[in-house]
């Protein structure tokens, strides 16, 4: 092999070397989503198949999908303190289609799980769990971590997110979907919130919706995304809402930068 020929090889490789970290870096799906507007996970939009690598199917030991949740890092997963996730549970990754058995897909069981200490179920503050899992998630295409909104960020009502899920697409149905889908909507101000839910919206939650979408039973703990200086960040955990689902009231989150420092904490502690 000549000199050149060596040196293009090794420019080659950096090349994909550096494909490879934006790739599985957090944010950057190696799928790009496609998202045609305000579409609705009620009455759903199926999702690009593996442009999300961060959402995860939260099972349990029968293959009951209950929950959503967010790859954080390798290791790391985030959900919703409602879920209540269980050791004997799974989390599945790269999944988009949950009738295939065709499908890559990667089953780890939680070994810790974290439910905030000051979760309170009668009013969803804090509603939020980490789950550390038993061995390390194995990124790839399909899997990789979403970036985790900074304490300081903000993100203002009116900018457009998306959300994930395998929630109910009508809350009448039977079942929820096999497919993954997705639904883009847009922030509300706290103020705009509670014109729909009164006091019920605190600091520690964000809304997002009632513009025609909505997250639906199922989605919980999934994710709320919104775009940051090019990289997708969660910004929000799928919390509570219409009983009914319905299209016309704002959904809840989570506010992870109200919790960013708890999740720190109890990562660096763990």
């Amino acid at each position: 092999m000549s000199l050149h020929d060596r040196a293009m090889a090794f420019l080659w490789i950096l090349s994909c070397l550096a494909f490879i970290g934006a790739a599985y870096g957090c944010g950057s799906p190696a799928i790009p989503p496609l998202i045609t507007g305000y579409a609705r996970i009620v009455n759903g939009e199926e999702a690009v198949p593996h442009s999300w690598p961060w959402q995860v199917s939260l099972q349990d030991y029968t293959g009951f999908h209950f929950c959503g949740g967010s790859l954080i890092s390798e290791t790391w997963v985030v959900t919703a303190a409602h879920c209540g996730v269980q050791t004997s549970d799974r989390v599945i990754l790269g999944e988009h289609d949950r009738s295939s058995n065709a499908e890559s897909i990667q089953v780890i069981s939680p070994g810790r799980v974290f439910r905030h200490p000051q979760y309170n179920s009668y009013t969803n503050n804090n509603d939020i769990t980490l789950i550390k899992l038993s061995s390390p998630a194995q990124l790839n295409m399909r899997v990789s971590p979403v970036c985790l909104a900074e304490t300081a960020d903000n993100f203002p009502g009116g900018l457009r997110c998306v959300t994930t899920g395998w929630g109910l697409t009508r809350h009448t149905a039977a079942n929820t979907p096999a497919l993954l889908q997705q639904a883009a909507l847009p922030l509300l101000t706290n103020a705009e919130c509670s014109q729909y839910w009164g006091n019920q919206v605190t600091d520690l939650m964000i809304c997002a919706g009632a513009a025609g979408a909505s997250s639906c039973m199922g989605d919980s703990g999934g994710p709320l995304v919104c775009e940051k200086n090019g990289a997708w960040t969660l910004v929000g955990i799928v919390s509570w809402g219409s009983s009914t689902c319905t299209t016309s009231y704002p959904a809840v989150y989570a506010r992870v930068t109200k919790l960013r420092t708890w999740v720190d904490q109890t990562i660096a502690s763990n």
